[in-house]
């Protein structure tokens, strides 16, 4: 009997209590561990009910886990507000690597959207419009796995900080693998550079952090990464880390 089958027995009986015990102790065992062997683990663990979330932003995560794991599940957000460069990744990434992008979408077009909530939602309550064109929609993506894969760092944000590289995701109640958390900006240069790993053109322009068109804007030297991301809006994360 796999470690899968036990946890959806314990769920029956118990909820997740147990899970939860399994990951704190896969936490402490890993947290020194590589990033590919934590992949490893999580993908002996959990089988096909692991999938990986991708932005698009690159496809250092995808070419990572793509290489324990092919054919794995990528669950990417078509938010309606996509730089056509992050769609371009998108579509290359399914071309180069052995992986099954999935295209989640809102259950609202940005057109039914703004006719029922009326234009520019983003401007006028950005938590709200990320919540119904990100976090809803990975929500209902995410409930036939028992496992998911994030490439989110401890050094990008102080909301990130405190990251585990296995972690109960409570909100969603399951487990959330971060097998790159402890690397810096340096570790993601090199292990890009020296692998020919997929990258978002925008990245060239001054967007080294690449969310939705209308929240997204160029950064200049010496500003923080994500400093281009819902500037002057008082806003840090879209809610799917939070």
């Amino acid at each position: 009997m796999s470690i899968v089958d036990v946890e959806i027995g314990l769920r029956q009986q118990r909820g997740a209590l147990d899970m939860q015990d399994i990951v704190e102790s896969a936490a402490r065992f890993l947290e020194d561990a590589p990033a590919i062997e934590i992949i490893r683990w999580a993908a002996a663990t959990f089988g096909d009910r692991l999938c990986l979330t991708a932005s698009m932003s690159d496809a250092l995560m995808i070419d990572l886990v793509s290489r324990v794991k092919p054919g794995v599940d990528v669950l990417f957000i078509d938010t309606g507000y996509h730089f056509a460069e992050t769609i371009g990744t998108r579509d290359a990434v399914q071309q180069v690597y052995d992986v099954n992008v999935i295209n989640v979408q809102p259950s609202r077009t940005v057109a039914e959207q703004e006719r029922d909530l009326g234009p520019r939602l983003f401007g006028r309550n950005p938590d709200l419009c990320c919540y119904l064109r990100k976090v809803e929609p990975l929500n209902r993506a995410l409930e036939p796995y028992l496992a998911w894969v994030s490439g989110i760092r401890r050094d990008e944000a102080t909301t990130r900080a405190g990251i585990k590289v296995v972690e109960w995701d409570a909100k969603r109640q399951m487990v959330k693998v971060n097998p790159i958390a402890r690397w810096t900006q340096d570790d993601v240069d090199n292990y890009m550079a020296d692998n020919g790993v997929l990258i978002n053109p925008l990245h060239y322009d001054n967007y080294p952090s690449i969310g939705c068109a209308p929240c997204t804007r160029q950064v200049a030297p010496g500003e923080d990464p994500r400093s281009g991301r819902w500037a002057g809006m008082g806003k840090t994360e879209c809610g799917i880390h939070t």
